[in-house]
């Protein structure tokens, strides 16, 4: 197993940062960009990691805390941020999750950094069942992680068909 607390919490504060260095400033056609019906761009992206620091991440290690493994966790709503009225610049976008990400990192801190010991305390996943926080940490990390290589996917197959023959050269468009 390599998961540490510490390195998980060193994602977990860069995001936001990332995000906004690489987002901000950038033209409409790079924000609006998707892959088709169903699929988000880069700032409904934002809007799943805004929603998922209000009502998954945090929540559920509470709940866990408290509940253990007698009931299962609520169900998250994966797309709840697809709401018609959600149309906000990237900035107030980005700020609004780097603010709701700084204090969930504290509370995580507050929460686990006790003991090794409350990491692997379990909790019941209406799905997979009993979870330990720490792979709900893990996960938290890795969900991060996947988002930001959406991102950068779903901007890259804008210029899919402007690149010609060197597509041939660039993974990230196959």
């Amino acid at each position: 197993m390599n998961f540490n607390l510490t390195e998980a919490i060193q994602i977990l504060e860069r995001t936001p940062q990332t995000l906004e260095f690489f987002l901000l400033g950038l033209a409409n056609g790079w924000l609006d960009t998707n892959e088709g019906e169903g699929t988000w761009n880069p700032v409904e992206v934002i809007e799943h990691l805004i929603e998922a620091e209000k009502n998954n991440w945090i929540p559920r290690l509470e709940f866990i805390l408290q509940e253990g493994e007698e009931k299962a966790f609520p169900p998250f709503d994966r797309f709840a941020h697809l709401k018609p009225e959600t149309n906000r610049p990237v900035e107030k976008t980005l700020l609004e999750f780097k603010t709701l990400r700084s204090h969930n990192i504290y509370k995580l801190r507050e929460l686990c950094s006790s003991s090794e010991s409350s990491l692997e305390k379990t909790g019941f996943h209406p799905a997979f069942g009993i979870v330990k926080i720490r792979e709900l940490i893990a996960t938290w990390a890795v969900h991060d992680l996947t988002h930001i290589a959406q991102i950068v996917r779903v901007m890259a197959k804008r210029y899919d068909l402007d690149v010609g023959p060197w597509k041939e050269y660039l993974g990230i468009l196959k």
